[in-house]
C-alpha cells in the first residue's frame, strides 16, 4: 500500500509576515482528499490560529524538519535558501514567489531540486477567481480591517 502524499505548512520566516498558508476549513478539505498534512507548531498564531484548531481539522503539529519529507510545501512567501535546504527534492513548493528581480532567490529554488508555484501568475479570470491571491489577499485585508 502507497503512502498517501504528505503536505507540510511551515511558519513564515519572513520579517513582518503574519499570514499562514493554510486555514483549519484548507487542511480538513486536504485530509478529505486522502493527503496528510502536518502544520510546523505555532504556524497560525500570528493569524490568530492555534495548533488545536488545525489538529482538530485534522492535521499533525510537527517541525521545520516535516519539511524534509513533504511531497507539497505551502507557504505565504517564497522559501528563503536556508528553508530550502531542509526541502525534499521535487517537492513541490506553493507560494507567493515576487520573481521579478530577486534573480538570486529563484537560482535557489532551481539549485535545491523543487518544483515551485507563483500563486501571483494564476490567470485572473473569474473561473480561476478562487485561487488569485492578489484578490484574495485584498479581501482578507479589508475583512481584518
Amino acid at each position: 500500500m502507497t503512502t498517501p502524499p504528505i503536505v507540510f505548512v511551515p511558519s513564515e520566516v519572513q520579517a513582518g509576515e503574519s499570514r499562514v498558508a493554510a486555514s483549519p476549513d484548507t487542511v480538513k478539505r486536504l485530509v478529505g482528499l486522502g493527503l496528510d498534512v502536518i502544520v510546523e507548531a505555532g504556524a497560525g498564531l500570528a493569524s490568530r490560529i492555534t495548533d488545536e484548531e488545525f489538529a482538530g481539522a485534522g492535521a499533525a503539529i510537527g517541525s521545520a524538519g516535516d519539511a524534509a519529507k513533504a511531497d507539497v510545501v505551502l507557504k505565504v512567501r517564497r522559501p528563503g535558501e536556508a528553508e530550502l535546504k531542509g526541502y525534499k527534492k521535487g517537492a513541490a513548493v506553493i507560494a507567493i514567489m515576487d520573481p521579478y528581480g530577486n534573480d538570486t532567490a529563484v537560482a535557489a529554488l532551481a539549485r535545491a531540486g523543487v518544483t515551485a508555484f507563483a500563486m501571483e501568475f494564476m490567470p485572473r479570470i473569474t473561473r480561476a477567481q478562487a485561487m488569485d491571491v492578489l484578490s484574495s489577499q485584498a479581501n482578507l485585508a479589508g475583512y481584518q480591517a
